[in-house]
């Protein structure tokens, strides 16, 4: 009877944990656009922040205001509303860009949304560069055989770099317009070259970083090994082409530790997640991995592929760090990848980080960085 007990206490428990909450969005007092017939979508952590995700757009009422119902496990999020694009998303009223709008969802609810003004009634005004003197465009179209297409391609050499004869481990990450430069990140950057400026000037270990840039609207299928509701997933060919091809020619005209102890690759959510995936896949090429709040919702089969790669990954560093504010299937899914890979804890050289405060922006990716230095650097 007690057993019988306690099977229901667990049972409940899951229900709740995966229990779905109403939720209607209202928009109210609509400010007007360029559009002659505009279309409202929900962009969020709920669905990668898509700013044309047809699964979040809103429908029109009769009487013609726009509504929104979705179903949603509790816990909290992030949105904007944006009409499209991110060129069209919401702004304040003299179109400065505003926050994230916050939702702690634990009840059905009704969420009226008043959008004050949009930001392309504006004239934009540029970012400045940020970009410190050792940051260096390798190419802005570099091949991508694989895929079809070209990309821009940043490199950040140690300020040795020049006047050594030594050789330098490299680290490759994903969505480079916003590693290094303002002027490129669209949400921000992570501040990679003054972190890593800082590290040198402290007499730290110096890495060369190689910085790819996304593909826009094809980020969520370059950075996704397997089919989604965005499409067919072209992560696999997307990191043969980091092994095959960008690396080859990184080694062989740079001062490199070709090694796999050497070669180190990084990124945050889809990014944390092709990174994770191109560590298993080529565990011979990438020795160290930096997963930072990773997309693992999107790509359930990573899992079954992970167990499967096992074997090969025994000599593997594998940083994972999310934040607790990111929502609980985020801390849920990274923790069940953790669980395969070091089921007992035991295993040092793979290492779980969830920080109460972090949310899914650059600022917090900035912050944990020099963590995830610290553990690849030893």
């Amino acid at each position: 009877m007690k057993r019988f007990s306690l099977f229901l206490v667990l049972l409940f428990a899951f229900v709740a944990s995966v229990a779905q909450v109403k939720i209607k969005f209202e928009l109210q007092n609509i400010p007007k656009s360029k559009d002659s017939i505009p279309e409202y979508f929900l962009a969020g952590s709920f669905n990668n922040w898509k700013p044309n995700d047809a699964d979040f757009k809103f429908l029109k009422k009769a009487e013609g205001n726009y509504f929104l119902e979705k179903q949603f496990p509790a816990g909290r999020y992030e949105y904007k509303i944006t009409r499209g694009n991110w060129t069209k998303v919401e702004s304040a009223a003299k179109g400065n860009a505003v926050g994230n709008r916050s939702l702690k969802l634990q009840n059905d609810t009704t969420v009226k949304v008043t959008v004050l003004n949009w930001s392309d009634e504006f004239k934009k005004q540029l970012p400045n560069h940020t970009s410190s003197v050792n940051v260096k465009l390798l190419d802005s179209v570099f091949p991508m055989p694989q895929l079809g297409t070209t990309r821009r391609v940043w490199v950040y050499l140690p300020p040795s770099y020049a006047q050594s004869k030594k050789k330098y481990p490299v680290i490759y990450m994903h969505d480079g317009q916003n590693l290094f430069d303002e002027f490129t990140g669209g949400y921000g950057e992570w501040h990679i070259d003054e972190i890593m400026d800082k590290i040198s000037a402290d007499r730290g270990k110096e890495f060369i970083v190689v910085g790819i840039d996304h593909g826009g609207p094809e980020r969520l299928k370059e950075y996704n090994p397997y089919d989604s509701q965005y499409g067919k997933g072209k992560g696999k060919a997307y990191v043969n082409f980091l092994v095959n091809n960008l690396k080859p020619f990184i080694d062989k005209n740079y001062k490199t530790l070709k090694d796999v102890n050497n070669t180190s690759i990084a990124g945050s959510s889809m990014g944390g997640l092709i990174s994770m995936y191109a560590l298993a896949t080529y565990p011979k090429v990438f020795g160290k991995a930096g997963v930072f709040s990773p997309a693992f919702w999107l790509a359930e089969p990573i899992e079954e592929d992970l167990k499967n790669a096992l074997p090969n990954l025994k000599d593997s560093k594998i940083y994972f760090v999310a934040g607790t504010l990111e929502g609980k299937a985020m801390i849920r899914d990274m923790n069940a990848v953790y669980q395969i890979l070091n089921p007992n804890g035991e295993n040092k050289n793979i290492k779980l980080i969830e920080k109460a405060d972090g949310e899914h922006k650059e600022w917090f990716w900035n912050r944990e960085f020099t963590d995830f230095y610290k553990f690849i650097a030893n």
